[in-house]
Parts: C-alpha cells; sequence; structure tokens
C-alpha cells in the first residue's frame, strides 16, 4: 500500500540557517518537516512556523536513540529524506590548532551523520528514502586557516561515496551537497550560520607579540565577505600577521 505523507528529518535548524531553509522548503513542497535543535537552543522560529522539532545532540548516542523513538511515533517507522546539517567550524592556523577543539567538531561533523545513519538506517530503507549529507567546498577546495574544518568535511565526503555504493542495494540514494557561504538568500534573514559561534576565535595568546598593523579594515572588506559580516580571519588571521608572529616568538624562545 502506498503511503500519502512523506516525511524529512533535518539536524541542525537553529534559527537563520540551512537546516531552517530546509525544514521550511519541505514543508511548503507537502513533506512533514521534522527539525532538531540543540538542548537549550532557541525553537521559537520552528514553533511559530508549526515545525515539528525535537532536542538533539548528535555527540550524545543516548540523545540520537531518544529522538529515533520520537520519530518512530510520528511516522510509523518510515523516513524518506535524512538530513545530517548540523555541524560547526574551528578556525586556526594549522600549527597552532588545539587538537581537543578538533575532535569535538569530528564529533559533530563526522562521527554525528555516522551515528544517525547507523540508528535510522532500518527506516529509510523502509521508505526506500535518501541519506543527505551536507559538506563543503572546503572538503574539496581547502581553504587557509581551514585545515582540520576541510577535513571533516573532506572525512564526511568519502563516508558518503562509501555509504552511497552501500546503501544503493536497499533503494536508498545518498547525495552530498557541497555548500559554500551564503548571504541573506531567503527573505534576507537565512545565511550561513556555521561560523556564528566562531567569529571572535584569536590566535594563542603566545603570539599576541604583533601589533594588528596588517590587519585589514572592516569597511573596506565588507562587501566581500561571504557571510554577511566582516570575514574575520582576514583580521585575525592576515598571512603577514601570522607569519611575523611565529618568526618573533620563536626569536624570543632562542
Amino acid at each position: 500500500m502506498g503511503r500519502d505523507q512523506k516525511f524529512a528529518l533535518v539536524t541542525g535548524c537553529g534559527k537563520g540557517g540551512i537546516g531552517e531553509a530546509l525544514v521550511l522548503e519541505y514543508t511548503r513542497r507537502g513533506v512533514h518537516a521534522i527539525a532538531t535543535v540543540l538542548p537549550n537552543e532557541d525553537s521559537d522560529h520552528l514553533t511559530t512556523a508549526g515545525i515539528t522539532w525535537f532536542p538533539l545532540d548528535v555527540r550524545d548516542e543516548k540523545s540520537v536513540i531518544h529522538l529515533k523513538e520520537e520519530i518512530l511515533a510520528v511516522t510509523n517507522g518510515y523516513l524518506d529524506f535524512l538530513v545530517n546539517n548540523a555541524g560547526i567550524c574551528y578556525t586556526m592556523t594549522a600549527i597552532d590548532t588545539d587538537v581537543n577543539s578538533v575532535k569535538r567538531m569530528f564529533e559533530v561533523n563526522v562521527f554525528g551523520p555516522m551515528q544517525m545513519v547507523h540508528h535510522f538506517h532500518d527506516m529509510l530503507i523502509r521508505a526506500a528514502g535518501t541519506i543527505v549529507n551536507i559538506g563543503s567546498i572546503g572538503g574539496v577546495v581547502p581553504y587557509m586557516y581551514g585545515a582540520s574544518y576541510n577535513a571533516s568535511k573532506a572525512a564526511l565526503h568519502h563516508y558518503s561515496n562509501t555509504l552511497r555504493l552501500e546503501m544503493s542495494p536497499f533503494n536508498v540514494k545518498v547525495i552530498t551537497r557541497l555548500t559554500g557561504g551564503m548571504q541573506k538568500v531567503i527573505s534576507g534573514e537565512v545565511g550561513t550560520n556555521i561560523l556564528k559561534n566562531d567569529v571572535n576565535r584569536k590566535l594563542p595568546e603566545e603570539l599576541k607579540v604583533i601589533p594588528s598593523t596588517v590587519a585589514l579594515d572592516r569597511k573596506r572588506h565588507q562587501h566581500n565577505s561571504i557571510f554577511g559580516y566582516d570575514f574575520f580571519f582576514y583580521r585575525e588571521f592576515n598571512l603577514d600577521k601570522v607569519k611575523k608572529a611565529h618568526l618573533a616568538n620563536a626569536k624570543k624562545d632562542d
């Protein structure tokens, strides 16, 4: 017997991001969209729009298992679309990278989607559904000061490529979307949220030895910002500034 209603589960649906835009578009197309936000994250934008939502931390397997129980009750065991959109960024020079911060990022960007697929694959198989992993152009064309983020997305891309082959016998499609920065693309409000928690990141304190005389002027570069605000790492991680700071720090140790 055919099913009239399709269901989509989208992770990482904070206000003003890709996830919110996706659940709104799914709803517009007649799909029952189910959103997730972090525990204690604002969800008023979803409630106001009439979107079904649940709290989820993709790093926490218990949270994922509890979410599945909730989704089973809503969808009667079927899931047509799983969109692994939740992600975080870590901007830092490669040699100054804090590995613990990178581990946390990989838990969200790589192990999170793996965990979601592990627990929801049976519902996707039952529906002959589609897995959508939100990748990044950075996983294909790496950008400076994003070494660890680029690596996390490259890992997700390769995982997706293998998953696509393994899920094809079950008639489950796997799609990787290579996203970049967005600026005010939906109603003047939706942009790229992934850098919002990363925007104040600084070089390690031991490298604060060079005045920011080479930092680029905010106003001068505002129009080039693909994120709708100052492309912050041009200020903090200017190549000349980083080079001079490390050279000066090395001389201090001599």
